[in-house]
């Protein structure tokens, strides 16, 4: 492992509760496709698959950010395990209802409640922030390292659940996915030595985190970027399907993860100046570029190298992501911050998918990466009007009447500007 990874490690406790946030996050990755396979497998029905699979993906778009908001206020296990629990007992009846083939409503209620599953990602992070605030270059290469960890779910989760359930039987990628859950969640929860401070609802700031100009810019750039990841996900299987490799398609998807993992894994390497609103425009940009090979190639080998070379943008772009939203965030609320980012692409990953279906439809797969390349554009033309909203804003002084109304940083005190020569 680099030095600056193997020094963020040094910590008591940072390789016990990443691990457990790897397990943790595992079912991000397999629950959606793993519910797909299964219900197409038992069923038939290849609709009624999307359609739970984007209930599940939209009730943990809503869910997501409450159940944070409930663990800034009263710590991470307390709030955890009773999320975890709602969400492996929805799965579980998910599973006996498929089987059942009891009535579709029935399925519907269980993918709803399916979407209580806690944002393992933006814990993970919580803990790192918590471990090194005020340790910019530590925290860089931590977002980086988690970074990493999200892609290698994304490289090896799909596959694994649509193997099992195809190899096995239609249930086993769900059931493993609600099992990565509860043995995360409860491993996470026991690490209590590292656990960020609660902020009880007396010291909490009131309203939502999202009151914040600055995050709602990286949420509304992410609703765009996550309609590229499932816009990408649908077009490349219908892609290899019309030039009859339809097995392929997770290995080139797998292909594009891994091109985002490499570029994580350097990018915490690096020790980078400036003020991070400015990288963050500019990976946005660079998403939004690497979409137009896809529009040009005509066959799966170009295909994985397209994607491969686009997903060199995304992981710096997530990492830059969270060092701004821990800037824009009150730290009480800092959880809660991270996973409205999360929000922001499940939403978008629901409508990228959707539109990308219905263009796949209509002009065939080489036209549905049209809905990428126009979700790119849509994400770079948020992120350049928001800009000034993500760069730090001046203190006002003591004399200006408008300082009562400043809004706090992390510490109850007005944010001071960031010089551009500081480490993000």
């Amino acid at each position: 492992m680099p030095s600056p990874y193997r020094a963020i490690f040094g910590r008591p406790g940072t390789k016990s509760f990443s691990a457990a946030g790897l397990l943790g996050r595992m079912p991000l990755s397999m629950m959606s496709v793993g519910i797909v396979t299964m219900v197409s497998q038992l069923t038939g029905r290849y609709g009624l698959a999307g359609a739970l699979s984007a209930t599940l993906a939209l009730s943990a778009a809503v869910l997501g950010p409450q159940i944070s908001r409930l663990v800034d206020r009263h710590g991470q296990r307390r709030v955890l395990r009773p999320a975890a629990l709602v969400s492996i007992a929805a799965v579980a009846g998910l599973l006996l209802s498929a089987l059942q083939r009891w009535p579709d409503w029935i399925l519907f209620v269980f993918a709803a409640g399916a979407g209580c599953v806690p944002s393992i990602g933006s814990m993970i992070r919580a803990r790192w922030a918590e471990i090194y605030r005020g340790s910019p270059r530590e925290l860089h290469t931590a977002y980086a390292w988690e970074s990493i960890v999200d892609e290698t779910c994304f490289i090896f989760g799909p596959i694994l659940s649509i193997g099992l359930s195809t190899a096995w039987f239609p249930e086993a990628g769900p059931l493993l996915a609600a099992g990565f859950l509860a043995v995360g969640v409860f491993w996470l929860t026991a690490q209590r030595a590292t656990e960020p401070v609660p902020h009880p609802q007396e010291l909490h700031p009131k309203g939502s985190a999202l009151r914040s100009r600055g995050l709602q810019v990286l949420v509304v750039t992410f609703v765009a970027t996550g309609a590229i990841f499932g816009a990408i996900d649908v077009v490349t299987v219908a892609f290899a399907e019309e030039v009859g490799h339809k097995a392929a398609a997770s290995l080139v998807l797998a292909v594009y993860a891994l091109g985002s993992c490499a570029a994580g894994a350097v990018f915490g390497l690096l020790h980078l100046k400036g003020h991070p609103s400015r990288r963050f425009v500019v990976g946005v940009c660079a998403i939004a570029v690497s979409m137009v090979p896809l529009q040009l190639v005509g066959s799966l080998p170009l295909l994985a190298v397209a994607l491969f070379v686009a997903g060199l943008s995304i992981a710096p772009t997530m990492v830059t992501t969270m060092a701004l939203v821990e800037e824009h965030v009150p730290r009480a609320k800092l959880t809660e911050g991270m996973s409205w980012t999360s929000t922001g692409l499940a939403v978008g990953v629901a409508l990228g998918s959707s539109a990308a279906g219905w263009v796949v439809d209509a002009a065939g797969a080489a036209r549905g990466y049209l809905v990428p390349g126009a979700a790119g554009v849509l994400g770079a033309l948020v992120a350049f009007a928001g800009y000034r909203r993500l760069r730090p804003q001046p203190a006002p002084s003591a004399t200006d009447p408008a300082a009562a109304g400043a809004p706090a940083g992390h510490d109850g005190t007005v944010p001071q500007p960031r010089s551009e020569e500081s480490v993000a």
